[in-house]
């Protein structure tokens, strides 16, 4: 059985304002497209290539003081197409089985939880907060997905990747980063330039 992941209508998107990059607006929006009557769950092979629909994907930024944890995407990754690309986000899909095929925002952060269970070992306390939306489509990863964007604010640089999908992965200074963000994918480029590496 092929997987099965949450979806929104593209259209909806339109109507509540389309826009590239970043959004500080993420409750408006998924109160509006986190609803059963517009979130669904569709195979993941038929929507990967189909920019009608936006494919919801957990990305969290895990971050300790000035450090934030970065890897490389490896061969293991879902996405081909990211492969080899450093970046600051983890997370995935959000699978009709991990969220009980409800479309509600409850089952999404409950697909959340799981995926980053799955992926990392967060050894320390911390603060998850949600703090936007990535859309992207000058590219035709971008144009099939909508980023939902995390900030897991930690006591201390403690993150372990349990998946060999988190390649050379550790804790950056923003500093060390800065230097770095062309070598990032774009999704993790646009988070570092809109609030990452700005000054509150």
């Amino acid at each position: 059985m092929s997987q099965r992941v949450l979806v929104v209508p593209g259209s909806e998107f339109d109507r509540l304002g389309r826009f590239q990059g970043f959004s500080s607006e993420a409750d408006r929006y998924l109160k509006t497209l986190l609803v059963p009557e517009l979130a669904h769950f569709a195979p993941r092979a038929e929507v990967e290539d189909d920019p009608s629909l936006k494919q919801l994907i957990p990305y969290v930024i895990f971050r300790a003081g000035d450090q934030i944890f970065c890897y490389t995407r490896g061969k293991s990754g879902g996405e081909s197409r990211l492969r080899a690309k450093r970046s600051l986000g983890v997370g995935g899909h959000v699978d009709e089985e991990d969220a009980d095929g409800r479309g509600t925002f409850e089952a999404y952060e409950m697909a959340l939880s799981r995926e980053l269970d799955e992926e990392v070992s967060v050894g320390c306390p911390g603060i998850l907060t949600l703090v936007g939306l990535i859309n992207d489509d000058s590219t035709p990863v971008g144009q099939v997905h909508l980023g939902v964007v995390h900030l897991y604010e930690l006591d201390r640089p403690s993150v372990i990747p349990r998946e060999d999908a988190l390649a050379d992965a550790g804790f950056l200074s923003l500093d060390e980063i800065r230097d770095q963000v062309e070598g990032f994918e774009t999704w993790s480029q646009i988070c570092l330039r809109a609030f990452l590496l700005t000054k509150n």
